[in-house]
């Protein structure tokens, strides 16, 4: 199934424009999620890959790429997204069977990585500069401008959303990029590079090298040659990723962990909530920096809420991405374990609910069912660290004040939502709970390309998304002109 869908080669890396076998000739196994079972080779690069990758991004620079105009870059960015909704049922399969998730889910990916090439394509000529007033005989202005060579580090859950929100933003402002994807989830990137060449990228504009972390991943973190840094993962890769960053004073954009609450007040419309509590939190199988693992109940209303979570979770299956079932499986063996060692914790818990895996499901699958937890102290550790999986807790309060100290209280600060009637509190509490995002009577608002996202402690910093993103991916220039 998967070479059906593959018009390239995933044991090469692209570099300058061009398919070539990575220096070193080594090779990783493709694992599909689903069945265990290996289904392709993919290009291990190294260190000598990123060097020459770094090397064709700062010729593109220096050449047709640096001299294009704003106006004809967006023209290939636009391009670029038509040619992805054109393979838009192929880079869904595609990714659906390397990370897991569910055929419906992996083809909102493909339609939101067009979109965002879509959004910047039209952004790329529209983000300008000011004048400022100042002293007489003087005229000062503001410019925007590129980086120059910008390192994106992509994680295995979202690939495709990833590198759109990410890539896109960057090669709009006329940065030259390398690509180094999770190891355990490559395809969809390599697909975007050559769909990019198609649509007349010039060479080293954009330049992919799959390969392990601590290898390709750390070699672009401490490159001399890259001026910018964009990484999306764990917090303690992307502790590593800033330190090496470091060195060279580089910026770096980081979009890592959340442990995202949604707050549920008495006077919510729980027909309007339920979908979103349950959904938002078992959303490619839990695998989602922003999933809603936290669920906040005012106490009024908290049994009723677990019991008609509960009910949902009761529907949910589990099973093999082409099945399109409700969930995937999880990534990788691996990471089921993590995930079960976190429920191994839920002892003196309460389990509300567990969801099904399909019978037909392969043995060989990484799957596990759902998992609904109440009765979750907010000092719990279920309650306080990424979980990276299908499961939720249900922490009742008595208080507003005390429905934002649990909010507040974990190290992270990427998403929250506030399900309640009242506009005084929805303004309040927009205010107060200590996120990137803060979603009224909804969650997720659709994942609109256009609104900027991003975290607050240990969930990183810096914007993607949006025209913030396009801000991050330039530096700002003050020009003062003295005429008399």
């Amino acid at each position: 199934m998967l070479s059906d869908k593959l018009w390239f080669d995933p044991a090469q890396v692209f570099i300058g424009g061009r398919w070539t076998a990575p220096f070193n000739g080594d090779g990783l196994p493709i694992e599909d999620p689903s069945t265990g079972s290996e289904i392709g080779l993919l290009a291990k690069g190294g260190t000598e890959d990123i060097d020459a990758a770094v090397a064709a991004a700062q010729s593109a620079r220096l050449g047709d790429w640096g001299r294009m105009t704003a106006t004809d870059r967006g023209r290939i960015l636009s391009r670029l997204g038509q040619l992805i909704l054109a393979r838009a049922e192929d880079l869904a399969v595609i990714e659906a069977l390397d990370v897991g998730k569910p055929l419906k889910q992996a083809r909102a990916d493909a339609l939101a990585l067009a979109r965002y090439m879509e959004f910047y394509g039209g952004a790329a000529d529209k983000l300008m500069g000011q004048t400022i007033p100042y002293l007489d005989g003087y005229t000062v202005y503001t410019l925007r401008e590129p980086h120059g060579v910008t390192g994106h580090i992509v994680p295995w859950n979202y690939p495709m959303q990833i590198i759109g929100r990410s890539v896109g933003a960057a090669l709009a402002m006329g940065n030259a990029c390398v690509l180094k994807p999770a190891e355990e989830a490559c395809l969809t990137a390599l697909a975007f590079a050559d769909l990019a060449h198609q649509a007349g990228l010039p060479a080293g504009a954009l330049n992919v090298v799959p390969g392990l972390g601590a290898e390709a991943g750390a070699a672009l973190s401490r490159h001399p040659g890259v001026h910018h840094l964009s990484f999306t993962g764990s917090v303690a890769t992307g502790a590593l990723v800033q330190a090496e960053a470091a060195r060279n004073i580089v910026p770096v954009t980081l979009e890592l962990g959340g442990k995202s609450p949604q707050l549920v007040f008495a006077d919510a419309d729980l027909d309007k909530a339920l979908p979103f509590l349950v959904n938002a939190g078992i959303q490619n199988a839990g695998q989602t920096c922003s999933a809603a693992s936290r669920i906040l109940v005012e106490r009024s209303r908290y049994g009723e809420v677990v019991d008609r979570m509960a009910a949902g979770y009761a529907q949910l299956r589990t099973g093999p991405a082409l099945a399109d079932l409700d969930l995937g499986p999880l990534i990788s063996a691996r990471q089921k374990g993590i995930v079960e060692s976190y429920l191994a914790l839920a002892d003196d818990l309460t389990i509300a609910a567990r969801g099904q895996i399909d019978p037909e499901a392969p043995a060989g699958g990484h799957y596990l069912a759902p998992a609904l937890l109440s009765d979750v102290s907010p000092d719990h550790r279920l309650a306080r660290e990424e979980i990276f999986g299908p499961v939720q807790v249900v922490i009742p309060f008595d208080s507003e004040e005390e429905a934002v100290a649990i909010a507040n209280g974990t190290d992270y600060g990427l998403v929250a939502s506030v399900w309640s009637d009242n506009g005084a509190r929805q303004m309040r509490l927009a205010r107060q709970l200590r996120a990137g995002q803060v979603f009224i009577n909804n969650y997720g608002a659709g994942g609109g390309v256009e609104l900027p996202f991003g975290g607050m402690g240990k969930s990183g910093h810096g914007r993607e998304k949006g025209f913030e993103a396009l801000y991050g991916f330039s530096v700002l220039k003050t020009v003062a002109a003295h005429h008399g």
